[in-house]
Order: structure tokens, then C-alpha cells, then sequence
């Protein structure tokens, strides 16, 4: 008699900075998982909330689960990119331990990883957006009240390097990763300040992405998430969103993967502008003048790279 062959390791990244409050729910719904080959790393990025703690005695609870209590802060992508180059599972989750897992998230996406080709790369779900103290808000994807059985945003399955690049439809804590998929790219990009819009512009030119249509993960919305930093006058991602964008020119092939950059940089910039954002909005316009021969409009943006700082700080001031 033959036995079967395990079901594939999947290893999950916990990255941890001042997520106290919410830590123990977090673990709690890795352990809940009905999947049944986990390799578990636990990443504190040098929190001061009394995370490690609790960080350890799950730790020391757990057979097999690694703890990493970084001394200084490094970022989600290096933080991350310590812990997966160590790691070993076939496909890979990088959970942020402010979120929780469904309990048959693993089970019902690796599933899915198994009956697709081997050039899907990424798949993907819908979530449950809640609050700090836990209650439901709404879903990330919900219906479209214009477009009756369509969702809003619209998800995308297959090759979709312009989607993602013209707007944003991924909730990034639902998403299970191949592992060649981040070997091939060499894993996150540390110099940026965040990971998720580099991966999906850096893997979707060459890997399929799935889109499930489940509710599989909570994301949470509180004043600490990486989200809610980004405000109409303070965005601590912007200079890393302008690295991803260069990136992602050389990576256009196509008139319309252009075109799709061109929304992704108008909107950037409109957002810089009101920020007072000048030294980037220079940066967006010269990068949108690359994009085509431009029109009018974009004309004008691409004053921008010659007009003194000083003349726009009046003229937004005015």
C-alpha cells in the first residue's frame, strides 16, 4: 500500500511591532487553523508594548515555533526577509499580528494553490474589515450598488500587472504566496518602508495571481495600523510608492500597462500636490512625462520638474 504524500509545509510569518492589545487574538487564530503542517516564525520588530513577552510564552507553548526579538526596529521588509529565508514552507503567509486568521484560511487556499498551474504565484481573498475593539465594520469586497453582481473594487484573476497597477483591489492580509514566487524576486525589498505594492507589481509581470471568493481573514482599522498613517498631509510611504513606480515602468511592456501606470501616477501626484508633497510631485511629474508623448494636461504636470520649490510652495499657499 502507498501512503499519501504530506500536504505542503506553508509557513507563516508573525510580524509584531506594539501589537499588544491584539497579539493573543492573533496567535489564537493561528492555532485555530484546521490546516495541519504549519511552520510558524514569530518576528518582534523591537516593540516596547510588553509584545515579547507574550510573544515568548506562546513560544515556548509550541513545538516547532521560532521566535525573532529583533534589538532594533528594521521595517516589515527586512523584518520579514529575517525570518522567510530561514523558513522552509512551500507557500508562505506574512500575517501582521493586528489581524486574525479564519480558521480554514490554510486549508481552503492551499486548495486552491494545488488545483491551479504552477504559474499562479499569488492567491488572494476578501476580508472582514473591524475595529480596534473587535466589531465588524464591512468587507473589503462588497457588491457594486451600480453594477448588480459585480464587486467593489473589482477583483482580478490571472495575469493582472496592469490592474495592479492602475488601482488597488488586494487586501494584502488575505494573501498565500508561493514560495519561488518571493525566492525569484529575492524575497521583499528592504529599502522600501513598505511591501505589499512592490510584490504585487514585481511578481504579477511574471506570476498568475487567483482572486477567492471567501471571507477568509479580520483585518483590523486602529490609529497604530500601517493604513491609517498615511493622511492627506502626512504620508510616510509616498517615496517608496515612487520607487515601486520607477520599477514599474521598466516592467510595461504594453500601451495599455502604460496607461494604467499613468493612473496610478496622476493619482499619486494629485495627492502630493495638496500635501505640499513638492520635491515628489516633481518626481511623479518627470515620471509621467515618460509614459507617452503627453497631452495637455500632463503638459502642465510636467512643469513641475522645472518650477522652483519656492513657487510652489506659494502658489499651493495661495
Amino acid at each position: 500500500m502507498t501512503s499519501l504524500a504530506p500536504p505542503p509545509l506553508v509557513t507563516i510569518v508573525a510580524l509584531c511591532h506594539n501589537h499588544a492589545p491584539f497579539l493573543r487574538a492573533a496567535l489564537d487564530s493561528i492555532l485555530a487553523q484546521d490546516y495541519p503542517r504549519l511552520e510558524v516564525w514569530l518576528v518582534d520588530d523591537a516593540s516596547h508594548d510588553g509584545s515579547p513577552a507574550i510573544l515568548r510564552e506562546y513560544a515556548l507553548a509550541q513545538a516547532g515555533w521560532h521566535l525573532l526579538l529583533l534589538p532594533a526596529n528594521v521595517g516589515n521588509c527586512r523584518a520579514f526577509n529575517l525570518a522567510f529565508f530561514q523558513s522552509q514552507g512551500e507557500f508562505v503567509v506574512d500575517f501582521a499580528t493586528d489581524d486574525e486568521l479564519l480558521p480554514q484560511r490554510l486549508s481552503q487556499q492551499v486548495a486552491l494553490f494545488q488545483a491551479l498551474p504552477p504559474t499562479y504565484g499569488v492567491v488572494y481573498s476578501n476580508c472582514e474589515l473591524v475595529t480596534e475593539a473587535g466589531q465588524p465594520l464591512r468587507l473589503h469586497q462588497r457588491p457594486d450598488p451600480r453594477h448588480p453582481g459585480q464587486l467593489l473594487p473589482r477583483p482580478a484573476s490571472g495575469w493582472v500587472f496592469a490592474d495592479v497597477l492602475g488601482r488597488y483591489f488586494i487586501s494584502p492580509p488575505t494573501v498565500l504566496m508561493r514560495r519561488a514566487t518571493l525566492l525569484a524576486l529575492g524575497g521583499y525589498d528592504e529599502s522600501l518602508s513598505y511591501e505589499d505594492f512592490d510584490f504585487w507589481v514585481r511578481a504579477s509581470r511574471d506570476w498568475q495571481f487567483y482572486y477567492q471568493d471567501a471571507v477568509t481573514t479580520r483585518k483590523r482599522l486602529h490609529p497604530r495600523s500601517k493604513s491609517a498613517q498615511t493622511t492627506f498631509y502626512r504620508d510616510p510611504y509616498l517615496a517608496s510608492t515612487i520607487q515601486v513606480c520607477r520599477k514599474a515602468l521598466a516592467l510595461c511592456r504594453t500601451a495599455p500597462e502604460l496607461a494604467a501606470l499613468r493612473v496610478r501616477l496622476r493619482y499619486e501626484l494629485r495627492h502630493a500636490l495638496p500635501r505640499r508633497r513638492l520635491s515628489e510631485a516633481r518626481e511623479l511629474a518627470q515620471l509621467l512625462a515618460q509614459t507617452h508623448p503627453p497631452g495637455l494636461p500632463d503638459r502642465l504636470l510636467a512643469l513641475l520638474r522645472y518650477w522652483p520649490a519656492r513657487a510652489l510652495l506659494a502658489g499651493s499657499r495661495s
